[in-house]
């Protein structure tokens, strides 16, 4: 199992205070059998560079590999890159995939999007190498067209639920028919910290496994792993 969006790092963003946290959320997410742990620190270009983005990341991630138990989840960095107009030009934007592979988690606007940002999305769906994957999609779905949301889905653009969308009794019902009808691609915790904000995808994972075919959690879980080329 993969968790697709995770706030794990200890001190880099609203995430993970300290390494003790850090390992906390790890261990939860192991004993929810996840396997692959992808951290994606906030990134927004108004407020910190590239370069001082991947110091911080890389310094956190380091320290926290140096207290990992050796069964632990394996650790893979990216961003949550937050959309900006212009985005698409931005010089070094491959170096915030996820690491080893061509998938770049953005955050879009809760808002509706205007007609230059669906544009953007589809130029940034075309550039070689770069897979588009739009994080905690469930924010902002409901805001666009179902034409637009069409033309994302057919310019190859992958959608990440929260697992919190599986859970929620007002919600869970609609992602499940997202996820069964391929709208949905991946999953993430979304997990920032303890108390307030655990990793829950074991739980959205034992509910879609309730609900579902036998054999469509192993065949999600292994397109999963072809996204990260593994």
């Amino acid at each position: 199992m993969i968790d697709w969006h995770s706030h794990i790092l200890p001190a880099v963003d609203d995430g993970s205070r300290d390494i003790e946290e850090s390992l906390g959320l790890l261990h939860i997410l192991q004993t929810s059998g996840v396997d692959t742990v992808i951290a994606t620190p906030h990134f927004y270009a108004d407020r910190i560079s590239a370069e001082d983005f991947f110091a911080a990341r890389d310094q956190s991630a380091a320290a926290l590999r140096r207290a990992m138990p050796a069964d632990a989840p394996r650790l893979l960095l990216g961003a949550e890159v937050r959309y900006y107009a212009g985005i698409s030009r931005l010089e070094n934007l491959k170096d915030f995939r996820i690491e080893g592979s061509r998938q770049l988690l953005l955050e879009m606007p809760v808002s509706h999007w205007s007609e230059y940002a669906l544009r953007e999305l589809v130029e940034l769906a075309g550039i070689p190498g770069v897979e588009l994957l739009l994080a905690h999609v469930e924010r902002y779905r409901a805001l666009q067209s179902d034409d637009a949301w069409d033309r994302l889905l057919q310019a190859g653009i992958r959608m990440q639920s929260n697992a919190s969308n599986f859970l929620s009794w007002r919600t869970r019902g609609a992602a499940l028919r997202q996820l069964w009808a391929g709208e949905i691609h991946c999953i993430g915790s979304d997990c920032h910290n303890l108390k307030y904000r655990p990793p829950k995808i074991g739980e959205a994972y034992e509910w879609i496994a309730k609900k579902s075919d036998a054999r469509f959690l192993p065949a999600f879980d292994a397109f999963g792993h072809k996204l990260l080329g593994h």
